[in-house]
């Protein structure tokens, strides 16, 4: 319980750490300093918009389900940090069994209805409109980031995690499986809703999305969710394609500045263009990378 404790705060920190790089970057793509005041360069600018947000007044509306719209910001927070004891740090798992990625595909699926939750119970039609958006998309990219993980474990033999970074020892699976890594990176930020797939927020008629009537320490969770499942896909990113221990945080720091990268330098797509990218490319270019992968791990065995 202690360890699950202590990996969550440390998350949690790297969030709040994570939110003022993301800006930093940002400023000096676009030829500014970004957050500079408070603290030695703005590094606790995190600790002063974290003040802020808990202690603004909740406004909950007459008409929407109070218990529901008090509860799910929590969960989607809990579903993201629950994650984390299944991922291996230093031949270390706190939940390590042999299938502990068909846990992660459990778990990650339950962040769904948490969103939809989030959508439908402030009884707003700009939120339930974001929510359905937000909702069709994950699913869509669902499916072909699950098929991929499929296509490591079959190279791996293995539905654990830490089999897969052992399996990885003589050869990073990255080399030879490029196009299939563009397609993890894509589908990973498709999934938590960030540029440039960011259309919860990208259209005029949804204002801000499915979180539109939540403010103050409601908005802080699902942010802090948000950037959660970001590190910890990034994490996950490292292990499917570039497990080295030695090399593990250089590569993890890599990724997760590459996820900020993406967002100041590309435009944000169309919504159709984003459902035919995933169900018309990504999922019949993966279904035929499938059968190799079988090809492969018979021939080596």
């Amino acid at each position: 319980m202690l360890n699950i404790i202590l990996s969550m705060i440390c998350i949690l920190i790297s969030v709040a750490f994570y939110t003022i790089l993301e800006r930093k970057i940002l400023g000096y793509i676009q030829i500014r300093k970004g957050p500079n005041k408070v603290g030695f360069m703005g590094i606790l600018q995190p600790i002063s918009d974290a003040i802020k947000l808990f202690n603004k007044h909740l406004i909950n509306p007459d008409i929407s389900n109070f218990f529901i719209s008090f509860i799910t910001p929590s969960v989607s927070l809990f579903l993201a940090m629950i994650i984390i004891a299944l991922i291996p740090f230093n031949n270390f798992c706190l939940f390590d069994n042999k299938h502990n990625i068909l846990s992660f595909f459990i778990i990650s699926s339950l962040s769904v209805y948490s969103i939809l939750m989030i959508g439908w119970s402030s009884n707003s039609k700009y939120s339930h409109i974001g929510s359905i958006r937000s909702v069709a998309q994950m699913i869509s990219y669902e499916v072909s980031f699950f098929l991929i993980i499929l296509f490591i474990s079959i190279l791996a033999n293995s539905y654990n995690f830490s089999k897969i970074i052992y399996s990885q020892s003589l050869l990073w699976f990255f080399f030879g499986n490029l196009f299939l890594f563009i397609m993890w990176f894509s589908s990973c930020l498709a999934e938590v809703n960030r540029s440039p797939f960011d259309f919860a927020e990208g259209e005029s008629e949804l204002v801000s999305g499915f979180n539109v009537e939540y403010m103050g320490g409601w908005f802080a969770l699902i942010f802090l969710a948000e950037y959660s499942n970001m590190i910890i896909l990034s994490i996950i990113s490292t292990i499917l394609f570039f497990s080295s221990i030695k090399s593990f945080f250089m590569i993890l720091f890599l990724i997760t500045i590459f996820m900020l990268w993406v967002r100041g330098s590309y435009p944000r797509f169309r919504y159709d263009l984003l459902m035919t990218l995933s169900w018309k490319i990504f999922l019949p270019s993966i279904l035929l990378f499938i059968p190799f992968s079988s090809l492969i791990n018979s021939i080596s065995l």
